[in-house]
């Protein structure tokens, strides 16, 4: 298919010539000033290139430039600018503009032949370009699609044990994730947590939120669905269930930037056990050493374990639940974290309410 090349010139005299010169090997459209040149472009605006004149009555080649450049499909047009060997300044000038190649009067035949078949040849390698990068992208988001769903999957199978083995209810992933995204959206509101809150981490906190106890399919039924106190040994073999879910969770392959979604679950389940005094289990960690996800968890946890029966204990109300968890204020909680819980207890409460197994 023979390229589509527009001449704009108010001289007839190379208008003519231009035209003798390449309608052998181009499909030719003719403008004697830049309206002219510019009703063609809105015809024909997949011009292959434009030859344009700069000095013409009516529309000079500088404001055809400029309006070729303010329209996002004409400004991929190739253009060439026509100029006289003593329009230095109008060559830069035209370049700045948007044209990508100048041409001087008089004519060079050979010259502007040679021209226009470099910039056409460029012009086909940067569609290719384009087209295979519309490609990748494409691929790439498939792909993507993809992982994501797989790592959804992945979570539910892993939470698909917990339910399995009476460990959890269905609600509890609900309740635990929707009290994360809730906690999670206020904090983005405030100074100091604006800038880590974006919404990729805030997914990943919600995705992995119910991973938290997973460690516990690798503890015994007798100690697990025990109904009364555990003993010092059994309190020490469950215990272990954060370990054994890092250890779930860990892989030998390298993790990438891809996987942060892998890193976030590791540290909800290796530290929600973990106390801001430096108190819990299982490394002992001490306020900020402990990850965020893992401070976040610890309160979502404790609000869920303490306003639900469980086999040990009853099920308390929300405000009871609450006095509890302020009294563990900067010792079992960081402080602003709890804080902020504070704040949205009416949503927590609802979302407590709404998702209910067993409440007083």
């Amino acid at each position: 298919m023979r390229a589509k090349i527009l001449v704009v010139d108010d001289s007839k005299t190379d208008l003519m010539l231009i035209k003798s010169i390449l309608s052998d090997y181009y499909d030719l459209l003719m403008a004697c000033d830049g309206i002219e040149a510019m009703d063609s472009v809105k015809e024909n605006p997949n011009l292959d290139l434009i030859i344009l004149d700069l000095n013409m009555p009516n529309m000079n080649g500088f404001e055809v430039l400029e309006a070729l450049q303010k329209n996002s499909t004409y400004r991929k047009i190739t253009t060439l600018i026509l100029t006289n060997y003593d329009e230095v300044e109008n060559e830069i000038k035209g370049l700045d503009l948007g044209a990508v190649d100048y041409i001087r009067k008089p004519l060079n035949m050979l010259s502007l032949r040679k021209r226009i078949e470099v910039h056409l040849n460029l012009r086909k390698a940067r569609k290719r370009v384009e087209e295979h990068n519309l490609i990748l992208e494409e691929t790439v988001s498939a792909r993507t699609r993809e992982l994501v769903i797989t790592r959804d999957i992945t979570i539910h199978a892993l939470i698909g044990l917990l339910e399995i083995r009476n460990i959890e209810s269905r609600n509890h992933t609900v309740r635990t994730q929707s009290m994360m995204k809730v906690l999670c959206e206020f904090l983005r509101t405030k100074p100091a947590y604006c800038q880590i809150m974006s919404e990729e981490y805030i997914v990943e906190l919600i995705k992995t939120a119910p991973l938290h106890d997973i460690g516990k399919v690798g503890i015994p039924d007798k100690i697990l669905l025990k109904p009364g106190k555990l003993d010092p040994q059994e309190l020490e073999i469950m215990k272990k269930h954060t370990t054994f879910g890092v250890e779930a969770l860990s892989c030998d392959l390298a993790l990438d930037e891809s996987a942060t979604f892998i890193h976030t679950a590791i540290e909800i389940v290796g530290t929600h056990h973990e106390k801001y005094d430096g108190s819990g289990y299982p490394k002992g960690l001490h306020g900020e050493n402990i990850p965020l996800s893992g401070r976040l968890m610890a309160i979502i946890d404790v609000y869920d374990a303490l306003r639900n029966e469980r086999v040990y204990k009853p099920a308390f109300s929300h405000d009871k639940a609450l006095q509890i968890m302020l009294r563990e204020r900067g010792k079992h909680f960081d402080p602003h974290l709890i804080d902020a819980f504070m704040e949205i207890e009416n949503d927590i409460r609802l979302i407590s309410s709404k998702y209910v197994q067993s409440l007083i």
